[in-house]
């Protein structure tokens, strides 16, 4: 499955995610170009402010490998990971990180405390930027205008 396959399917669990009245945010999972776990944000459904679409599907791909370490594994998420995701990603030990749209406020990855630039940080993905941004932007854009 090409690469912008896994994004349409970060896509459709954002807006997924979206229906539920979660921030749209999805997040696909792959190891050896299989998708492993895929879903979206399900902080108010599950009442936990962790449950951001990144960690859901580490927790899920862990169990399904056996391993807290996901080396062989690449990430697609909709939106740059906050500072929470950034440092699972890091501790997973994530191969390489696909995001969409960026977040000036609230991004841990090209903005804000640019996680993977610090020196503390002992594990940096691979990182590619802007995959479908415009199609993320317009998901986030269109639910928070149906709030205000």
């Amino acid at each position: 499955m090409p690469k912008a396959s896994f994004m349409d399917t970060a896509i459709c669990e954002a807006e997924l995610a979206a229906e539920r009245g979660e921030v749209p945010v999805g997040a696909v999972l792959v190891n050896e170009n299989r998708i492993i776990a895929a879903d979206g944000n399900r902080t108010l459904e599950l009442n936990d402010p962790t449950a951001h679409a990144e960690i859901l599907v580490i927790r899920r791909a862990a169990e399904i490998l056996g391993s807290e370490r996901l080396p062989g594994c690449d990430l697609y998420v909709t939106l740059e990971p906050c500072p929470m995701c950034a440092a699972a990603i890091s501790f997973a030990r994530i191969r390489r990180l696909y995001f969409g749209a960026s977040d000036v406020k609230s991004g841990a990855v090209e903005n804000g405390v640019r996680y993977f630039n610090d020196a503390t940080c002992h594990h940096a993905p691979e990182t590619y930027s802007g995959i479908q941004a415009e199609t993320s932007s317009e998901i986030l854009r269109r639910f928070f205008a149906a709030r205000r």
